[in-house]
């Protein structure tokens, strides 16, 4: 009944959270609580109460948190049950803890994130790293399936669906995201939970905390003939059926063991102090039967893991390296000294400070101007947010990516707000603009410009061209996207670090004309 509840429960939210991270339609809003309930947003944004809610869910429950509410918890589940699907005798067994890898991942996390190094701490946090699996892996795939949709329909005459544009924002986000699913998908369909009990800094911190929770699994030792058939179906490695204790330290509460055991010996409900494993002391692992001897297996995770952090630490290094400037022709060509942040995001710093690179505000930005940085904003910032004005430019009207935000790293504005909100200040390059160049009008900019911070003066031969000011422009990057100059833009957006207050427009006076008479 209790793992029943369990994958109900597991299931609806997983699904929710994974289709507001793939939903490019804009059916599911800009609000979604269970992005905001996830613990680390939720403690880098300051919300106390589901902070102090989920420590109290833990100390009530154990860590019921991994598995009805972190969506990378219950996508490993998927894989678990696939490799029991595929191998019918699958077993687990017990096995000690790795406590000196548990504590120093989670010890590297808080230390990289304290000195600025967000990436390193981004890329263990669970709810993050499936967010980024979800927006650079799964979307692209979703939409896929949609254009197909969209292909069968209209050739029936039935335009329910319609195409959209499928790319990848950033290649480094799509391989980081790529190699996270390879390593964790792996971990879950060999081994479980162990990434959860091992790598996972949430885990370690919540599974520690769970050694004090009223509920657990009990073991009832008159009851308990020592079949080891419990300890064989956790995932989570951590009965020692041998000695009737479980370690609540990693028990992830899925209950699959009170489902397996034919002699109703265990139970959840208030703890039992006898079950529990001394901190102090680490008992030897113990092979269920008909399992293999647990040092080779040991061995074999550790390799892995070994390799997998030393491939997810060469990737970045290996795409590293100051991108390349091409002349062409007359052209002056620049190169952006500032990346320009999501507005609300207050500074690069605030942002370094708060984000852990769930890229929820890439996937949902109508304009596709966000998309995930590489050394743009230094190793620290990897993978972090940025705005790109190849596909679009930021809506003068848009707040989606404030809204949707549940770290803080992107403040949610008003309307109001938004419009005076500047991100970085114009740029104009005359001798890259087509109307000295080549003689002929444009004006694109201009058009383009909300604030007027861009604005078309007399030239010579009749033509206009841009006159810019840098105190009115929010940085929408309206006027980089529609210029027409090519390679390189005539006007562009240079990134502010904090981002300020832009000045207000204010129409030059205009002399009255006094006209005498009809006037014709």
């Amino acid at each position: 009944m209790l793992k029943a509840f369990r994958v109900a429960v597991s299931v609806v939210v997983f699904s929710l959270v994974t289709f507001y991270f793939l939903d490019f339609a804009e059916l599911t809003g800009t609000n979604s609580w269970l992005e905001r309930i996830q613990f680390v947003p939720a403690l880098l944004s300051g919300s106390v109460v589901i902070v102090a809610s989920l420590l109290a869910l833990t100390l009530l429950f154990g860590r019921a948190y991994c598995s009805f509410i972190c969506p990378l918890g219950i996508f490993q589940d998927f894989f678990n049950r696939l490799a029991c699907k595929i191998d019918k005798k699958k077993k687990y067994g017990y096995r000690s803890e790795l406590r000196r890898v548990r504590w120093g991942v989670l010890a590297v996390a808080v230390v990289a994130w304290l000195a600025g190094f967000t990436f390193l701490a981004g890329l263990v946090e669970p709810y993050s790293a499936y967010g980024r699996m979800a927006v650079n892996v799964f979307r692209p795939v979703y939409m896929a399936f949609n254009n197909l949709l969209a292909w069968i329909f209209n050739s029936f005459g039935s335009y329910t669906f319609y195409y959209v544009d499928i790319s990848i924002r950033a290649t480094a986000a799509f391989v980081v995201a790529l190699l996270t699913l390879a390593v964790i998908g792996h971990f879950a369909f060999h081994w479980g939970r162990t990434y959860c009990n091992t790598i996972c800094p949430v885990g370690t911190f919540l599974g520690y905390l769970s050694k004090f929770s009223l509920f657990k699994i009990r073991i009832d030792t008159s009851k308990c003939n020592g079949c080891g058939l419990c300890g064989m179906k956790c995932k989570g490695y951590c009965i020692d059926t041998k000695n009737h204790k479980v370690d609540y330290t990693r028990c992830v509460v899925c209950y699959d063991c009170l489902e397996n055991c034919n002699r109703h010996a265990l139970s959840f409900g208030w703890r039992n102090r006898a079950n529990e494993l001394p901190q102090h002391e680490e008992p030897a692992s113990v092979a269920e039967p008909g399992t293999p001897a647990n040092a080779p297996a040991n061995e074999s995770r550790r390799r892995f893991l070994l390799t997998s952090i030393a491939t997810a630490a060469a990737v970045p290094l290996a795409m590293a390296g100051d991108k390349e400037v091409f002349t062409s022709g007359n052209n002056i060509p620049y190169k952006r000294q500032l990346p320009l942040s999501p507005p609300g995001s207050v500074s690069h710093a605030h942002l370094l400070q708060h984000c852990t690179s769930c890229h929820l505000c890439v996937s949902k930005c109508p304009s596709n101007v966000l998309k995930p940085a590489f050394l743009d904003y230094g190793l620290g910032g990897m993978l972090q947010p940025m705005m790109d004005f190849e596909k679009g430019f930021c809506n003068f009207d848009c707040t989606v990516c404030g809204d949707v935000c549940p770290n803080g790293a992107i403040k949610p504005l008003t309307v109001e707000q938004k419009h005076k909100t500047q991100m970085g200040r114009v740029v104009f390059i005359e001798a890259n603009c087509i109307v000295p160049r080549d003689h002929t009008s444009c004006g694109a900019c201009s058009e383009h410009c909300p604030t007027q911070a861009v604005a078309m003066v007399h030239y010579k031969d009749g033509l206009t061209i841009p006159k810019v000011d840098p105190d009115i422009c929010v940085g929408c990057g309206g006027c980089e996207y529609v210029c027409p100059a090519q390679p390189y833009k005539a006007i562009y957006i240079e990134g502010n670090a904090v981002q300020q207050e832009a000045k207000p427009f204010v129409e030059e006076k205009k002399e009255d004309v006094v006209i005498d008479g009809f006037g014709f």
